[in-house]
């Protein structure tokens, strides 16, 4: 009788998630109190209250966690790489002369 001491990894090719954080939105989460960080940094060393930094970055750390769940559960896994692709597509394409097409049967 032989018995792994190995477990069987049951998650495979499902997508990264993080207390209801879903792909890109982790990653997105952490740039963003990267940058709440750097901006306590500079707050602080200009001279700026403690408190008046803690308030700002407290505020402005609330509405980046409302925002990136808000975006994660608006999109999903990725629904925001294809709408933002959906905005790239162009609606119309003008051409103004047929030289185009007529050098298409020429080439052939």
């Amino acid at each position: 009788m032989s018995t792994s001491i190995y477990s069987i990894n049951k998650g495979i090719n499902r997508p990264i998630e993080f207390k209801g954080l879903k792909a890109q939105y982790i990653w997105y989460l952490g740039g963003g109190l990267l940058a709440l960080l750097i901006l306590f940094a500079i707050l602080y060393i200009c001279g700026v209250n403690t408190f008046v930094c803690l308030l700002i970055i407290l505020l402005a750390g609330t509405g980046l966690f409302m925002h990136v769940y808000k975006l994660s559960r608006q999109y999903g896994e990725h629904g925001m790489m294809k709408t933002l692709a959906k905005r790239s597509i162009p609606s119309v394409i003008k051409i103004y002369s047929r030289k185009v097409f007529t050098e298409l049967w020429k080439n052939k």
